[in-house]
C-alpha cells in the first residue's frame, strides 16, 4: 500500500492519529472489532492499558493473517466504555500503540459506548487496511 497521511496546517496538530489517510492498493481488509479476548474466549487484563494492548494485538494478528502490516492500517475506531479513563491513560496507550504498531498512524476515532459484547471488556478496536 502507498499511504499519504494528510494533516492540514489549519487543523489541531494530531497526536497519535492522522487527520486523513489516502491509501492506494489492491486489497481492502475489513477488521472486525477486537477486544481483549484470549485464545479461550475470556477477557484478559484487569486494566484499560492491559486490555488495550491485548485488543490491539488481536487486531494486528487478524491483519497479519490477512497479509497486512500495521503500516497498512488506513482507519481504526476505538470503542471505549470510559473515555475519561482513556484520556487519563492516553500517554501509556500511545506508548503501547507505538510499540505494537509503530508511528504510521491511521485515521482514528475514539467513541464512548455504554458497554461492549463482553461485560468485562473496556475497549474494542476495529478498522480497515489497504494492502499493496
Amino acid at each position: 500500500m502507498t499511504a499519504e497521511r494528510i494533516n492540514p496546517p489549519g487543523l489541531s496538530p494530531p497526536a497519535g492519529f492522522s487527520h486523513a489517510v489516502v491509501a492506494t492498493g489492491s486489497r481492502v481488509v475489513f477488521l472486525a472489532g477486537q477486544t481483549a479476548l484470549d485464545a479461550h474466549g475470556k477477557v484478559a487484563g484487569g486494566t484499560l492499558p492491559e486490555q488495550f494492548a491485548r485488543a490491539l494485538t488481536n487486531l494486528l494478528t487478524a491483519l497479519s493473517h490477512a497479509g497486512g502490516t500495521p503500516a497498512d492500517l488506513a482507519r481504526v475506531t476505538v470503542h471505549a466504555t470510559d473515555v475519561a479513563a482513556y484520556r487519563t491513560h492516553a500517554a501509556e496507550l500511545g506508548r503501547i500503540w507505538r510499540e505494537l504498531a509503530g508511528r504510521d498512524y491511521p485515521a482514528m476515532a475514539v467513541v464512548q459506548v455504554v458497554r461492549l459484547w463482553d461485560e468485562e471488556a473496556m475497549v474494542e478496536l476495529d478498522g480497515f487496511a489497504v494492502l499493496p
